[in-house]
């Protein structure tokens, strides 16, 4: 108990921050080159981190800001773009990886420091940053995450800065427009921009700041000395630092990323035909088109919604139970032959291919037949029901060579046209009216399983509403006998593509469901560290990394927030009833309820929101708010101890029990991390369910898997 005064007293807040970031840089490293092959989702952000250094044209879900610090990180450690990051195991060989691991990493490192500084000047308190340092250099989690090229430690970077430069420009409240002022209301705006333009989960840190920011102003309009011009200074630095300054930052990540991904590559099919003209390579790319439909044409049809995909079909069938066993009919996101149909009349097959025929227009109101070019069964619908969406229609192919029967008939209607004009390709949208039944071919955008090679369903509604579900454009169109026009005419604005990327990530991001034996998440798993993530290996000679928090640290954060409450509602009440406290024990109330309720609303602000979610989760979403339940420990224990050793005497004996607690608390997680510490820095021999593996024994809950 003495050391661990004398440690406190003898380490200067600069000694102890610079002690802890090198500390936290080793503990990081540490092993860091040791496993030579992709592990779990570098397999993902490693690949688009390639494309960058390609300038292959790709699609995330995600903002690109965090994938192009990665490929700018490879490509600067001279990492040529080249490995295919195709599978977890695969040996990187001679790539050198180690410039984007290694820029993870020291993200990830800069975590401690950050988290340091946030609670020494909300709490300013040096046991309480030393005891918040600890825990995050010393879990499991946290090093696991930082150690390979994944997002979150570049979204975790941005965020604590974001907080860090919030609670630094607080700080400077009484020095209002000052040098110092500026830089911090200004790095918070930039690091506001850097956190959600690495993930749409960076506008958690974004609503902390907003309301921090509100509380300011309302507080500021009540300080009858400030007059309205100087409030009105006040609003517009905000504006301009909060508002103005990121939404820029962000619209230009959007332009790097336009200018950079310049050739056509994988994600060309979720954008629409306009935007793909524009990508090198593309097959819509600086050619020349005929411009009007006409019977014979080869074409394929794009779905107007956004990554509705391509009108697809290909051999294989519908299972027995669904619906009529005949040809599937799929939106496929990608380019592909089985997208191809030929335009027919609906009551004629000769051959419009032959050059002596003459050219006949397909018109608005016409009745046609698309003929499927490499099966040749003919588009088809009727009253069984679709395989997922209830009360539409089933849609096949259906026919030999050509030959089906009326369910193959179409009506073609143009929006916005009257009857007898012609239809421009990738202009025109359209919408295909079955002529048996009057519903309206679409794509419903729901994932078919795997009989359906998780393509996009397509069915017929029978509602008559229109959406970009059910409307369409011609985009190939391939006819000989027809004049070409050049498609530079379709040039999208950077504002139609801006708001067409967010658009189709939004999408993909509610589209994001569980794959079958895949290991996923709720969010009440998290708090508790109920199960973790197999990084890699999954046998005896593997490394196996495995994803999971220090037990003792995440569950020592889960007790402290229901401490926090207690502490925060006695503390409250004792301040309502007009209890005299000694200035010591204002001091700590104020950290408490002012310093604390900021850590913990942040806690709030990034875990509730999980619960209201569709998409799939995982164990990883959790840990931004693990940092902030992190700091949360670290300023309630310091308050804790102090308030306990308050009430003793003498001074020696308070001294002691203040020492001791913190000395009990560093001790258990030093050896919770001694004995977990394999988790992080790789595992081999048994697996834990073997008696005769050393991390038998650690197996605390029946639901680790390491």
């Amino acid at each position: 108990m003495a050391l661990t005064l004398f440690i406190m007293k003898s380490m200067s807040k600069k000694t102890s921050l610079d002690f802890f970031t090198v500390f936290s840089i080793i503990a990081g490293w540490w092993w860091l080159f040791v496993f030579f092959f992709p592990s779990w989702d570098e397999t993902h952000f490693g690949k688009m981190g390639s494309y960058y250094i390609n300038r292959t044209f790709f699609f995330d879900v995600h903002p690109p800001l965090g994938k192009m610090l990665i490929g700018l990180a490879g490509y600067l450690s001279g990492y040529d773009g080249t490995f295919p990051f195709q599978k977890p195991g695969d040996r990187y060989e001679q790539h050198n990886y180690m410039g984007m691991r290694g820029f993870c990493a020291f993200l990830g490192s800069c975590l401690v420091p950050f988290a340091y500084l946030t609670v020494l000047e909300l709490s300013k308190s040096l046991p309480a940053a030393l005891l918040t340092a600890f825990i995050l250099i010393f879990d499991t989690g946290c090093i696991t995450l930082s150690q390979y090229i994944l997002l979150d430690p570049i979204l975790m970077f941005f965020l604590m800065g974001a907080v860090l430069s919030m609670v630094k420009s607080n700080s400077s409240a009484d020095r209002p427009f000052s040098a110092s002022w500026w830089f911090w209301l200004s790095l918070t705006g930039v690091n506001l921009a850097g956190a959600i333009g690495v993930k749409f989960v960076g506008l958690f840190v974004v609503l902390l700041v907003g309301l921090n920011t509100i509380y300011d102003l309302w507080d500021l309009l009540g300080n009858l000395s400030l007059s309205v011009v100087m409030f009105g200074k006040h609003l517009l630095a905000r504006v301009l630092c909060l508002i103005l300054l990121p939404l820029a930052l962000y619209t230009a990540m959007f332009a790097v990323h336009f200018t950079v991904l310049n050739k056509s590559g994988p994600g060309d099919g979720f954008f629409s035909s306009a935007f793909q003209s524009q990508l090198i390579g593309n097959n819509l790319h600086n050619v020349s088109i005929p411009e009007h439909l006409a019977y014979g044409s080869v074409v394929t049809m794009k779905n107007l919604r956004m990554a509705g995909g391509y009108l697809h079909s290909h051999w294989h069938l519908y299972p027995e139970g669904i619906g009529a066993r005949q040809q599937q009919v799929t939106a496929y996101l990608h380019k592909d032959l089985n997208n191809l149909w030929i335009i027919k009349k609906h009551d004629l097959d000769t051959d419009l291919s032959d050059p002596s025929s003459p050219v006949e227009f397909v018109r608005h109101g016409d009745i046609i037949r698309l003929q499927h070019k490499e099966t040749s069964r003919n588009l088809h619908s009727h009253q069984h029901e679709a395989p997922l969406t209830r009360k539409h229609f089933q849609v096949t192919g259906y026919g030999i060579n050509g030959t089906g029967d009326s369910n193959d008939f179409w009506r073609i209607e143009v929006v916005g046209r009257k009857a007898g004009k012609l239809i421009k390709v990738l202009r025109s949208q359209i919408r295909l009216t079955h002529v048996a039944t009057g519903c309206i071919l679409g794509s419903s955008g729901k994932t078919l399983p795997k009989w359906g090679w998780e393509q996009v369903e397509v069915t017929c509604t029978p509602y008559l509403k229109e959406t970009p579900n059910s409307l369409w454009n011609f985009e190939d169109h391939v006819n000989p006998k027809l004049p070409n026009i050049s498609l530079d005419v379709l040039k999208p604005s950077f504002a139609e593509i801006l708001l067409e990327s967010h658009m189709v990530m939004i999408r993909g991001n509610s589209g994001l469901k569980p794959k079958d034996n895949e290991v996923t998440s709720k969010p009440w798993h998290w708090p508790i560290n109920y199960q973790g993530l197999r990084f890699s290996g999954v046998n005896e000679t593997d490394y196996r990394v495995y994803l999971l928090g220090n037990p003792v640290i995440w569950w020592l954060n889960l007790v402290t927030i229901g401490l926090y409450l207690l502490i925060t509602v006695s503390t409250a009440v004792a301040l309502k009833r007009g209890v005299q406290l000694t200035s010591e024990l204002k001091e700590l109330s104020r950290v408490v309820l002012r310093g604390g309720g900021q850590i913990m609303l942040g806690w709030l602000l990034h875990y509730l929101p999980f619960f209201m979610m569709g998409r799939v989760l995982y164990f990883h979403h959790y840990f931004p708010a693990m940092l902030f339940s992190s700091m949360l420990t670290g300023i309630t224990w310091d308050t804790l101890l102090k308030f306990c050793a308050g009430f003793l005497s003498p001074s020696t004996t308070a001294r002691k029990v203040y020492g001791g607690g913190f000395l009990v608390l560093i001790l258990l997680i030093l050896y919770s991390f001694y004995l977990f510490h394999p988790l992080s820095y790789g595992m081999i021999g048994p697996m834990a369910s073997d008696p005769s593996s050393p991390m038998a024994g650690l197996r605390w809950m029946d639901s680790w898997e390491f």
